[in-house]
């Protein structure tokens, strides 16, 4: 461990990645903090943003009605300071907030809440074509769900449904359905999405592409004000650059470490470092394109879930901080099947499968890999080569490709790879958030959640009436039966769960960590 950390250390010094302009934004205890992430935003407008990347500034930019209870799933009020359910669940009723205003000095009322939704829902709104597409409003059917929102008064909206939809109030946490400033979007229209407000507890002020985003505290924030005066988020692609950084204390909190940077952090910080940790409430996964062949066939689908050596990649890329996946959902939701037994590594298996599907030579194929560290996969340039690795055991011969970040995710939602890693953080404490979103036929249309493009009528029909159900034991049933239908097709082959571990400097006061993958720092500040 020491002598590779020496040979990282002498490479990274004469590395020009290493000299990034934005060391000219110091660290420092008066007030600033600064979060190394492992890539830019896409784009700040909640409503079109799909990566945790953008969707992280934006949660501090923005309120929704409800949100989370810090380090849980627990709804609690933000916008609403309370609401109502009648009708058999078929209406909602938030009543407002008085004193809460946008960041450009406008009132957040039941016009607002309204413009937000519809702009989203609604094709002939005219805000709809200033941003887009809205993949989580889509993913959730939003549109045809919401059949329509009045405003009672300026402080009271209610929501109709069409159909009761157990997991509503919780999906209305999603930083997608963030409340937009509907002043602001008339004046920037589609440059929204660089000039965001809202009325969270951060000012949005800069955006230097691939370098910084800076924000600064609200001082009229409805609620209780941040702790610090500054947030700047810095992009550090790099990983071993973004250690080095957390190494000289330029950056307080580094995200998304490589597993073994912890061991050297500990080492050679000490007690000047923090870790916050905790179960991942994740799924790293491997989609194969059931749209192209051979991947059409389950055969070939289960051959590969065969072929792939889960725990030697958590032992090589995740050195041991995961947990073998065979549900595309965690084992700390509830409703999650453990009946059901993985696919295990068995290559001569996997040959069998793939000469009963036809395949008896194996064939050529791609397989993309994401450029930047996330929470479920902290590299997976290295996934994809162990993955590439095992594939070629059963005559499986991988081309591994990539693009930069933005473009990865607008590709694999076109359907444009054959095979992709990708995965998923929680959004609501909900089963409905992975099952349906990730593999419901409904999110296999372009631009696709389902980036598998599996469609199964029987999946379908089972995850609706789950929407629908209100006795959450009854649910819990109708989640262990559509896991057993997935693990039977093997659209895509779940390969971890990852535990969650951020460095902080010893300086950082009050940092949590959300399950559902958010990086909050309202409440966080620095000691002197």
């Amino acid at each position: 461990m020491r002598q590779k950390w020496l040979f990282r250390l002498a490479t990274l010094c004469v590395s020009t990645s290493f000299l990034i302009s934005s060391l000219s934004y110091a660290a420092d205890a008066k007030g600033t903090l600064i979060f190394g992430r492992g890539g830019d935003s896409v784009n700040l407008d909640p409503a079109a943003a799909t990566d945790g990347e953008s969707l992280n500034v934006t949660d501090h930019i923005y309120d929704n009605l409800v949100t989370t209870k810090a380090g849980t799933t627990e709804i609690i009020p933000s916008l609403a300071e309370k609401w109502e359910i009648a009708d058999k669940g078929l209406k909602y009723t938030f009543f407002l907030r008085k004193n809460a205003k946008f960041h450009d000095g406008t009132a957040v009322d039941a016009e607002a809440v309204i413009f937000s939704f519809m702009r989203q829902k609604d094709p002939k709104h005219e805000a709809y074509n200033f941003s887009g597409p809205y993949v989580y409003f889509k993913s959730l059917s939003l549109a045809s769900l919401i059949k329509n929102i009045e405003a009672k008064d300026p402080h009271t909206v209610v929501f109709h449904l069409s159909k009761p939809e157990a997991p509503f109030l919780a999906s209305l946490s999603m930083q997608s359905f963030a409340i937009v400033s509907p002043t602001a979007m008339r004046k920037y229209k589609k440059d929204f999405t660089r000039n965001p407000v809202g009325s969270g507890p951060f000012i949005f002020k800069k955006w230097e592409r691939n370098q910084n985003i800076i924000l600064t505290a609200n001082e009229d924030f409805w609620g209780e004000k941040a702790k610090i005066k500054t947030l700047i988020f810095r992009a550090i692609p790099d990983n071993s650059t973004r250690l080095l950084e957390m190494m000289a204390q330029k950056i307080h909190v580094m995200d998304n470490p490589n597993p073994d940077d912890i061991k050297v952090l500990q080492e050679k910080l000490g007690n000047k470092v923090n870790f916050a940790k905790q179960a991942g409430f994740n799924v790293g996964y491997l989609a194969m394109n059931n749209e192209k062949k051979p991947f059409d066939n389950v055969l070939v689908r289960q051959a590969i879930s065969h072929a792939i050596n889960k725990e030697g990649i958590i032992k090589a890329v995740y050195a041991g901080l995961a947990e073998t996946a065979k549900n595309p959902m965690p084992p700390t939701m509830w409703g999650y099947n453990n009946d059901i037994k993985g696919y295990d590594y068995n290559p001569e298996k996997a040959k069998k499968l793939l000469e009963k599907a036809g395949y008896k030579n194996g064939f050529e194929t791609t397989l993309w890999a994401m450029p930047v560290p996330r929470p479920y996969m902290p590299d997976g340039r290295k996934v994809a080569e162990a993955v590439q690795g095992d594939l070629a055991k059963i005559g499986i011969k991988v081309k591994i490709v990539s693009y930069e970040w933005g473009t990865y995710l607008d590709k694999t939602q076109q359907g444009e790879h054959d095979m992709a890693l990708l995965g998923w953080t929680g959004d609501i404490g909900d089963p409905d958030n992975f099952l349906y979103v990730l593999l419901d036929k409904d999110n296999a249309t372009k631009p696709a959640q389902n980036i598998s493009f599996y469609k199964s009528e029987n999946l379908h029909k089972i995850l609706v009436e789950a929407k629908q159900e209100s006795v959450q034991a009854k649910r819990v049933e109708l989640y262990k039966k559509a896991q057993e239908i997935i693990h039977a097709d093997a659209p895509m082959v779940p390969i971890a769960h990852s535990t969650t571990v951020i460095p902080t400097q010893s300086s950082v006061k009050n940092f949590t960590l959300d399950p559902t993958g958010r990086r909050r720092f309202s409440q966080v500040w620095l000691e002197k």
